[in-house]
């Protein structure tokens, strides 16, 4: 049987999918909280900034980030197919190109703070 290459593409997917599952309805909240001035006394700016220049702080920030790019690319990717655009190869290639760009992106602003 020839070895595919599915489990690395649909890995990073299903994790981000999760992590999107979790992580933006509680991020939307906390948005629409600070927009009407009510943000809740754990996350202040002082906080939040101490929280992701620490190690940990920097490591779950990258993995929602990254793993939330690679979902939405992949997903993207499948809606094109959908919508009948059927140059999968060069689809693919630039929407995971665009993940890993902005997951380097990412990685370095995080080494920056």
């Amino acid at each position: 049987m020839a070895k595919s290459n599915k489990p690395v593409v649909w890995f990073p997917f299903a994790a981000g999918g999760t992590v999107i599952a979790f992580c933006m309805p509680v991020i939307v909240v906390l948005g629409f909280l600070a927009a009407v001035g009510r943000v809740p006394p754990g996350l202040s700016y002082e906080q939040l900034h101490a929280f992701a220049s620490g190690g940990l702080g920097k490591l779950v920030l990258f993995g929602v980030i990254a793993l939330s790019l690679w979902s939405s690319a992949h997903r993207l990717r499948c809606t094109c197919y959908d919508f009948g655009l059927r140059a999968d190869t060069l689809i693919a290639t630039l929407l995971y190109v665009a993940a890993i760009v902005g997951s380097i992106a990412t990685a370095v602003f995080l080494l920056r703070i």
